[in-house]
């Protein structure tokens, strides 16, 4: 994207420290997240009165050794898309630090010790890196500020993968994070940097120097490290990693200032895959290929220049605002990613039955607009944010009322877009578990996606084994006649499975179940115990074998 001269001013205005440091200093940038040259703080502060630069990557075995026991391919917390993913987006970095005249230096291991050991090894005076809210980077940069600290290393860490300092906001609403959207808006007001230029260039990068006993390599290839990848898979992601390829799509989406303009959530169409009904810049924002601080200055600017456009929380600065509002409450709330111990989340008796959350994760429920969903999911690493929530609610309150957490966890693994604070509070809200609480809406597995897609082409596409079935029968094949699921090849229960589960009586029992759910919580004042939620558990079995047992009795009568 070609970007105008007005943005490539110092960032000193935007409260960039401008310590003198003595020229012939080292300085390392530790890459993360935020994998970009554009809008980079970290990068800018690292290069300035330095004599040398050293752009490093931690591959950490943690998120990238190959784990053959996970249900899909890849390490034991990410699936193949998202590691292939962030390999090409470190291989778009490496080269935009080789045209600068530096070059990204991979080592690999646990991050805290490679980094200890690479700042004593170049005698390193200032370490660099973005502000990470996620616990897991929390807990690496408290133990390498200990020893930058204890040696007199400078650390400078801005906050530029959000919007806003999540400590400021919650400081600010009086040490707890603001638990609804409005209120979040109310308190976080407009970003101070919102009318400076960002810095979005670079001319170039002091070089790296000695690099000791370190060992260092190029950006390894998925073979590089374990993964056997076949060149004839039926279908890959058309997501494609990097900052280059980030500010292609940003450009192509804000071309468009119509759509810029009127863009509202949750409208949209979920079903459509050649050309998505929204940005597709999650997974770029995610690992930091595209500044969330550029995305909101280039909306602002199409904005400016239309008669009128759609506000927060619809408008696609909304959106941004929604992801910032997300990190804010996770980053203000201990256990954010679990049920137990988490102060905002309801206390819900879940079922952890896993053939059925087995036949969900695997595209085998027997609804084709869910499984095709899920098959989606696997193959691209995406779906639209409206077939999300489908699947979330199907798979906890309005269907197979299995424990979010689960849900939370295939996702985690196979989103290219997987963001720990987003991906938890989407599950929190969609189970009903925190911020949404109707549990009585429900996203129904039949007639959502036929609102949409009538024609069932996403359907078809996804789950070509009922490419021939009739549109009349696409959502509900276990209806057809078997003389039209034999014309279509596709007999139910043998080329593609029934229905796991009857919607209706299973949608009516998940609101019955959650009903008694909320009424403990309730009852209990947010302090629902291990024993409490035992005990709901054994009555509401006991309910269900109750009213099997009247309908069998009332059969019989009739009989």
């Amino acid at each position: 994207m070609k970007l105008s001269s007005h943005h490539f001013r110092s960032l000193s205005s935007s409260g960039l420290p401008m310590a003198k440091m003595d020229p012939g200093s080292n300085s390392l940038m530790w890459f993360r997240k935020g994998l970009r040259i554009h809008d980079n703080p970290a990068l800018e502060y690292a290069a300035k009165d330095s004599k040398h630069v050293y752009p490093v990557f931690v591959i950490d075995p943690r998120y990238m050794e190959p784990d053959p026991t996970a249900f899909s391919p890849g390490s034991a917390r990410a699936g193949l898309n998202r590691i292939r993913f962030l390999l090409e987006s470190l291989t778009d970095l490496d080269k935009s630090l080789k045209n600068l005249g530096s070059r990204l230096l991979v080592l690999k291991g646990e991050p805290s010790e490679i980094v200890i050991h690479c700042l004593k090894e170049w005698n390193i005076n200032k370490l660099c890196f973005e502000f990470d809210t996620e616990p897991y980077y929390q807990a690496l940069d408290d133990k390498i500020k200990s020893y930058a600290s204890l040696v007199g290393i400078e650390i400078f860490s801005p906050v530029s993968h959000t919007l806003f300092n999540p400590a400021e906001i919650i400081q600010k609403n009086g040490g707890t994070p603001p638990l609804s959207y409005q209120s979040f808006i109310k308190v976080a007001g407009q970003p101070s940097w919102s009318s400076s230029c960002l810095s979005t260039s670079l001319s170039c990068l002091p070089p790296p120097g000695n690099l000791g006993s370190c060992t260092i390599s190029e950006v390894p290839s998925l073979n590089d490290l374990g993964y056997e990848e076949s060149e004839e898979q039926d279908e890959r992601t058309p997501i494609r990693g990097g900052e280059s390829e980030a500010l292609r799509r940003l450009s192509e989406s804000i071309a468009d200032k119509d759509w810029v303009a009127n863009f509202e959530k949750p409208k949209g169409d979920p079903s459509a895959f050649l050309k998505p009904a929204t940005t597709v810049l999650s997974p770029y924002l995610k690992f930091g290929c595209l500044s969330p601080r550029y995305f909101y200055q280039c909306i602002q600017e199409v904005q400016k220049n239309v008669k009128r456009h759609t506000s927060p929380p619809v408008s696609l600065l909304g959106q941004l605002l929604w992801r910032d509002f997300f990190y804010t409450v996770a980053f203000g709330t201990p256990n954010f990613d679990k049920m137990r111990g988490n102060r905002i989340c309801k206390q819900i008796p879940w079922d952890s039955n896993d053939e059925l959350l087995a036949a969900w994760r695997d595209a085998r429920t027997g609804f084709p607009w869910i499984d095709a969903i899920m098959v989606q999911l696997r193959k691209w690493g995406w779906m639209h944010h409206l077939a999300r929530h489908c699947v979330a609610c199907f798979l906890t309150r309005g269907d197979l009322y299995v424990h979010w957490e689960k849900g939370r966890d295939v996702f985690e693994r196979l989103l290219v877009d997987s963001d720990w604070a987003i991906n938890n509070g989407n599950w929190l809200w969609l189970s009903c578990s925190s911020f949404f609480y109707q549990y009585n809406r429900i996203y129904s597995p039949i007639s959502f996606g036929k609102k949409y897609d009538p024609n069932g082409n996403y359907i078809r596409h996804f789950l070509p084994v009922l490419k021939d079935m009739p549109k009349e029968y696409i959502y509900e094949p276990w209806c057809a006649p078997l003389s039209i699921q034999t014309k279509a090849k596709c007999i139910i229960g043998k080329d593609y499975p029934k229905p796991v589960v009857s919607h209706d009586s299973a949608s009516k029992e998940c609101r019955r179940r959650l009903a008694e759910a909320y009424e403990l919580n309730k009852k209990q004042n947010g302090t629902v115990s291990e024993e409490d939620l035992k005990k709901l558990r054994r009555k509401l079995e006991e309910d269900k074998i109750q009213e099997s047992k009247s309908k069998r009795l009332k059969q019989k009568s009739i009989g």
